[in-house]
């Protein structure tokens, strides 16, 4: 569930830039991101929907 962070919280936050992109040249990444929701004609009626995301990262 999303969650707001304060300002002491995000400090503590971790992050890393990538390397230049022709440092990547022989990782492999794919991500995904899909979702799917349905709503068959009715009225008034709410459709829900999750999201899913993968990240593979591959190494040769």
């Amino acid at each position: 569930m999303y969650q707001e962070l304060n300002t002491v919280e995000l400090d503590q936050e971790y992050g890393e830039l990538l390397p230049a992109r022709e440092t990547l040249t022989w990782i492999s990444i794919n991500a995904t991101n899909s979702s799917m929701a349905f709503n068959a004609a009715s009225f008034d009626a709410t459709a829900h929907s999750a999201a899913f995301q993968s990240i593979v990262v591959e190494v040769d």
